[in-house]
């Protein structure tokens, strides 16, 4: 179709795997495959270099910040150095509930991975 974006054969995209298409961070979360903006609201870092953690949320490869990726919510803000400034991580966190990371639909057709 022409308004999608073909990720990577299924077999690449394994459980707890993110790559980059486009501007988009496409992972499989235990089996579930999804596909968000691909830059951390809090200092734009490509999420699609991250991680999915036990309990299913991408985190930035940054500075720890943490991702639903069902809802584009951040689920804990940045750590290290900003998790010593008070209130910025909540900011952080609060600004997702208005303006949450982007989603798409990720479709699986002949063992290919396509965002529409």
């Amino acid at each position: 179709m022409a308004d999608e974006i073909e990720v990577c054969p299924a077999s690449e995209l394994t459980p707890e795997v993110v790559v980059g298409a486009g501007p988009w961070a496409v992972g499989n979360a235990d089996g579930e495959l999804f596909a968000v903006s691909r830059r951390c609201r809090h200092l734009y870092a490509d999420l699609a270099g991250g991680t999915i953690d036990n309990d299913g949320c991408l985190t930035c490869p940054w500075h720890g910040a943490k991702y639903d990726v069902k809802t584009g919510r951040m689920v804990l803000g940045p750590q290290g150095v900003f998790a010593r400034i008070p209130g910025f991580g909540a900011a952080l966190k609060m600004m997702t509930r208005v303006l949450p990371l982007r989603r798409r639909q990720v479709v699986l057709r002949d063992e290919v991975i396509y965002i529409q």
